[in-house]
């Protein structure tokens, strides 16, 4: 089976310098295209005339599922108001079962958009084959429309915010969800080394858990980077019960990520360790 290539990363450099702020607002999306449908299907729709609004920035990419939910997580993080992710039909796809595998990261992008709190909505996957010009027009003009009803991103001006969309991207890095994400369509189509095939249900409430886990405690990697911090003040800024702030704390602790402070009167703040092992 042949291997698409990932998005040089020039094209991703210039898709985030369209992102920087300009006078007056307008949706800034960012979609990516796969060569082999979606982008030939951009461009009937502009040979075939059909209209669509400019707000776009295309990145044309070998196959839809070389869009990570990390890629598109940074691109929150750099201010996008909407992605768009095109990808061909299922089971027509020039790499065989790549769009099988974007259904999944697609989830776990929208499932990452709202544990930060960001609309999922602002992510949107379509299939549009290379003779479909007037249906991308459609999706392109339809999601333009809901970005403009969900309004502009407010990263950039809400710190708390822009710290939990940073979590969500590095939670999307973690071994774990790499591990769960890429395994899941093979453990539900040929079943696990004992040939038991594993219940979709079940398998996408395991992702859940392990997605809010993640994030929780790349959260407190974010905030405690910051400046040391308590676990009840931990636990204000999350929304989540101390004695779960604590249970991450303790897992971290064990993989070298986080270190004690100095205590503030009898209270322990704790810090972030970027580089190397505990101070």
């Amino acid at each position: 089976m042949k291997m698409a290539e990932a998005p040089p990363q020039h094209k991703i450099q210039d898709a985030k310098e369209e992102l920087k702020p300009s006078t007056g607002w307008e949706p800034r999306v960012i979609g990516f295209l796969c060569n082999w449908c979606s982008y030939a299907g951009a461009d009937l729709c502009g040979v075939s005339r059909y209209q669509y609004p400019t707000n776009i920035r295309a990145v044309r990419v070998m196959c839809s599922t070389r869009i990570s939910p990390h890629l598109v997580m940074d691109l929150f993080h750099a201010g996008a108001d909407g992605v768009l992710v095109g990808g061909c039909h299922l089971n027509d796809c020039h790499y065989i079962s790549g769009n099988f595998y974007t259904e999944k990261r697609f989830r776990l992008m929208q499932k990452l958009l709202q544990d930060a709190g960001i609309e999922p909505e602002r992510v949107r996957l379509e299939w549009v084959s290379a003779s479909e010009g007037e249906k991308f027009s459609k999706v392109v003009t339809e999601f333009t429309e809901q970005i403009k009803k969900l309004g502009p991103s407010k990263v950039k001006k809400d710190q708390v915010l822009k710290s939990k969309v940073a979590a969500a991207d590095g939670a999307s890095e973690t071994f774990r969800l790499r591990a769960l994400v890429g395994k899941e369509l093979g453990l539900e189509k040929q079943g696990n080394v004992y040939g038991m095939k594993l219940d979709q249900a079940e398998f996408e409430k395991l992702i859940d858990q392990a997605t809010k886990d993640e994030f929780e405690r790349c959260l407190i990697l974010e905030l405690s980077k910051q400046k040391p911090r308590s676990v009840k003040e931990l636990g204000i800024i999350m929304e989540v019960p101390t004695d779960r702030v604590l249970r991450h704390i303790v897992a971290l602790r064990q993989k070298n990520m986080i270190s004690m402070d100095h205590p503030e009167g009898f209270t322990p703040t704790y810090r972030t360790i970027e580089i190397g092992g505990e101070q």
